[in-house]
């Protein structure tokens, strides 16, 4: 089960379901693009989403990562294993540090503008960033409010998930962008050390991992869950 970045659209995870290829078996959760809702209101739209007749993974990526750190704490029911993607327990600045205060709204609107569409691309894609990659993520962008991108920045800027890590019993992974530009790499050293079961691997590319590298992402993945216990515990 996959949870999406800050777009919430889900349509960026198109190029690691392609690279997992057709045999894996992958639900994607959308959030709603025009209702500002915040990490407590969204978690239950998560939760009822939840597979309730079979095993399963959760990935949370980016944005996301707090959501499924909350989850897995919870010990539902048929969960196998947790994997975070260039995501984070608490705030993760200082690369978002001009994302605060005042500026966070001004921000927000900025990034909807066309003055920052090649910045955007720089900024979460890199050299990676494709026509086709482009063209997803001005897509994935547009079909989400200013308000909302707005509300979930707020929460991006209080979460703070690390007491609920120590609850975490399953076997979870951290896929770490080496290019990352938004994420500093110390945001996966700190949830390491409250759940020390952590397996960190890293890729070669930016916050866009998922996108811009798909298919060394699916080999880590289908790596981590090759070797899952077959029965949650």
């Amino acid at each position: 089960m996959l949870l999406p970045g800050m777009d919430g659209t889900g349509d960026l995870f198109a190029p690691l379901k392609e690279a997992m290829g057709p045999q894996a078996v992958i639900d994607i959760v959308r959030y709603p693009g025009r209702q500002p809702l915040g990490y407590g209101e969204l978690e239950p739209l998560v939760r009822a989403q939840l597979p309730t007749q079979a095993p399963f993974v959760l990935l949370g990526e980016s944005f996301s990562g707090p959501l499924a750190i909350s989850i897995a704490a919870s010990r539902p029911p048929g969960l196998l294993g947790l994997i975070l993607c260039c995501s984070f327990a608490r705030r993760p600045g200082p690369g978002l540090a001009l994302m605060r205060a005042g500026l966070l709204d001004l921000s927000m609107h900025l990034l909807h503008s066309k003055l920052m569409r090649a910045p955007m691309r720089h900024l979460l894609l890199g050299r990676s960033a494709s026509p086709r990659l482009s063209d997803m993520l001005e897509d994935s962008l547009r079909k989400v409010s200013v308000a909302v991108m707005t509300r979930r920045m707020k929460e991006v800027q209080r979460v703070d998930v690390r007491d609920k890590l120590s609850l975490v019993r399953v076997p979870a992974m951290y896929l770490q962008a080496l290019q990352d530009r938004v994420v500093p790499g110390r945001a996966a050293m700190v949830i390491q050390q409250r759940l020390s079961m952590l397996h960190i691997v890293k890729l070669e590319g930016p916050h866009g991992l998922l996108q811009a590298s798909p298919t060394a992402s699916a080999r880590a993945i289908e790596n981590f869950c090759r070797d899952l216990p077959s029965i949650s515990p």
